[in-house]
């Protein structure tokens, strides 16, 4: 094993491994703490937790038990992977969690880069952007569980954290990798416990990754890990490692619980061409299994067609408002969550083995509702966004952060399944 991955999400995981994937890294995720007695062969394992916004001590608790796993496998380095939209409020557990790996690592610094160029996430004078935008003025405003209103990445790590934090500019990253370690050691010695690492471009990742090389514990988006993979210089197939988790043709559904631009636009785009059936708060927070029978029994009689059948629950942000007024932000998530979970399990009895899965938090709840344990990782949909093979199951799965992907994601991953 080279390197392993804490992740705090199903979908962040599957970012990541797709990236080390496509770098020719043999990848295996992990659901959860993996048992004590799991043996696993592989260059690099992600354990996927669903940490993200879990009160504080749950999330640390559950990184450290998957840290002690990779540390009994002799693991040398250590990747605490969030989302490239940072998705933590300053009460959030990017914080904390890497704080409490640190002092188990024995270590007292670290970086800080939630970065992924290629979809349009960048830092500059350690400012998170979005496709050119800061993320505070992008759709992650409006996220409902955490919606990002600074896009100052300083200040939202020292607001939940118990150190400073400080910024390695682009203009350094330009100078190549020997400067950049020169202004970690730099920042190191001021006092300084964090580092905010800008990335402008598909460059600078594999400066950055060539500068974090020796650095126990790294923290950040997949964009950094695609870069520490490229500087190892592998020369690892990448369609080997991709083929023990490439999808075999199967029958297909389509579930989107995100309600995020990108997700928004990819529902639109589909609808349009495929049956589609949306979800209702209302009738979720009641009886969840009688309502999940209910949409499987609507899926199970749509003809078959070119595309699969798609049930959704993504809604533009006006009406995400009015739902969470009237039901209760969590409340509504938490029903509709189940629902999906229960969707799940009916229509892999009835025989579906296909599940594309928009949004972090359904993608958890079909994981886990699923029984599904760990992944092999395949080939790449769109970047951060790998088709996934189930452990000791003839399923197969792609689970989508809400903005990745570009608008005919859905019929991407169906064609690349055929």
């Amino acid at each position: 094993m080279r390197l392993g991955v804490i992740a705090d999400d199903f979908t962040g995981a599957t970012d990541i491994a797709g990236f080390l994937v496509a770098n020719g890294l043999r990848t295996v995720q992990l659901n959860g703490v993996p048992p004590e007695d799991l043996a696993v062969e592989a260059d690099a394992v992600v354990v996927s937790l669903k940490t993200r916004s879990c009160p504080v001590e749950e999330a640390v608790s559950q990184s450290l038990a998957a840290l002690r796993w990779l540390q009994a496998r002799d693991c040398p380095q250590f990747f605490f992977k969030y989302c490239s939209t940072f998705d933590s409020t300053p009460k959030g557990n990017i914080g904390p969690v890497t704080d409490a790996l640190l002092d188990t690592l024995g270590e007292d610094f670290t970086v800080i880069c939630p970065v992924l160029p290629v979809n349009g996430r960048t830092i500059y004078n350690g400012y998170l952007f979005v496709n050119g935008v800061p993320l505070e003025e992008s759709g992650m405003r409006h996220h409902p569980v955490t919606p990002m209103t600074d896009s100052n990445l300083m200040r939202l790590m020292d607001a939940q954290s118990r150190g400073k934090t400080g910024n390695v500019p682009s203009t350094v990253m330009d100078q190549g990798a020997d400067a950049v370690r020169a202004a970690l050691a730099a920042l190191k010695a001021k006092g300084f416990r964090y580092a905010v690492l800008d990335a402008l471009s598909d460059a600078h990742l594999v400066v950055m990754g060539q500068a974090v090389a020796e650095m126990k514990l790294v923290t950040g988006g997949s964009g950094l890990a695609d870069g520490m993979a490229r500087a190892w210089k592998t020369e690892a197939d990448a369609a080997s490692a991709a083929a023990e988790g490439r999808p075999a043709k199967g029958r297909a559904i389509v579930l989107s619980g995100s309600c995020s631009q990108m997700t928004n636009a990819q529902v639109a785009a589909y609808r349009a061409a495929a049956p589609a059936l949306f979800v209702e708060v209302e009738r979720s927070l009641g009886d969840a299994e009688a309502y999940a029978r209910e949409l499987a029994d609507w899926v199970l009689a749509q003809p078959a067609g070119e595309w699969a059948p798609l049930v959704y629950a993504t809604t533009e942000p006006a009406k995400l408002k009015e739902i969470q007024a009237r039901f209760g932000a969590a409340e509504a998530s938490e029903a509709v969550e189940r629902v999906f979970g229960a969707l799940a399990r009916r229509l892999e009895a009835a025989g579906f083995d296909q599940f594309i899965v928009a949004g972090g938090e359904t993608s958890g709840i079909v994981t886990q509702s699923l029984g599904i344990g760990g992944f092999h990782i395949g080939p790449q949909i769109a970047p951060g966004v790998p088709w996934v093979k189930a452990v000791g199951k003839p399923l197969s799965l792609a689970l989508k952060s809400g903005n990745f992907g570009g608008e005919r994601f859905f019929f991407e991953a169906q064609d690349l399944a055929a």
